[in-house]
């Protein structure tokens, strides 16, 4: 089943764990948006840098930004409001999993690599 999955902090660098799980995902069948703050492309897929750019149709947002510089993105999470936001090892936010939460949206501290290669994302 296609997760469309929002790429929160994505990069064009092939060494970071974000452009890995873009990677995975495509390869898994599951359709990517990357948003971060660089100049771009991943997958063929520019960059989007337009915090006004909301998607309505987004299964899953996982996070690759560090906690001290999610605030000004907590908006753009909560409108586009995903049924789910993983949070990535080091991206783990009591503050912004309780806004989630209290939006109807399923958090989850855990490993968007790890989920896809044991079946379980």
């Amino acid at each position: 089943m296609n997760k469309k999955t929002l790429i929160l902090g994505a990069t064009d660098n092939p060494a970071r764990y974000a452009f890995r799980a873009a990677n995975m995902l495509q390869n898994e069948g599951h359709d990517i948006v990357p948003v971060g703050i660089k100049n771009g492309q991943v997958l063929g897929k520019e960059i989007i840098k337009d915090k006004t750019q909301i998607f309505d149709d987004i299964d899953t947002i996982t996070l690759y930004v560090g906690t001290r510089n999610q605030a000004e993105w907590y908006d753009y999470i909560l409108k586009t409001a995903p049924k789910r936001l993983i949070f990535n090892p080091g991206t783990e936010n009591s503050e912004l999993q309780k806004l989630a939460q209290n939006k109807g949206i399923q958090t989850e501290n855990s490993c968007t690599l790890v989920l896809l290669s044991i079946g379980q994302y």
